[in-house]
């Protein structure tokens, strides 16, 4: 399965839809993905996660190269992540740097 990215900015907050598997040969195009979304005014970042199959090192690196592009002021959230998605961002300790939820009708 391929991936897929794509975004939407309105009122300071970026959502981004992720869908498919986010390893080393797609995380380039979310790293883009999310310097096109970075704006002026920029609050909130919501990742949308429900699609996403798989999330390796490479994938996780991009979810940090959000949280350092984006800087402490913006808040990263990371919505409806699989199980087994969630469980690679709380073994590497990243769940502390951004708010995780479940899907609220998205």
């Amino acid at each position: 399965m391929g991936f897929e990215a794509k975004s939407h900015v309105w009122d300071g907050t970026a959502t981004i839809r992720l869908r498919g598997e986010l390893e080393a040969k797609s995380a380039g195009r979310l790293n883009r993905v999310i310097d096109e979304a970075s704006a002026p005014g920029l609050h909130r970042l919501v990742l949308l996660m429900d699609q996403l199959t798989y999330l390796s090192s490479a994938g996780l690196r991009s979810l940090v190269y959000a949280h350092q592009r984006l800087g402490r002021g913006v808040e990263i959230v990371l919505v409806g992540a699989r199980p087994e998605v969630a469980e690679t961002i709380r073994l590497a300790g990243f769940d502390r740097s951004v708010v995780m939820q479940e899907p609220t009708g998205v």
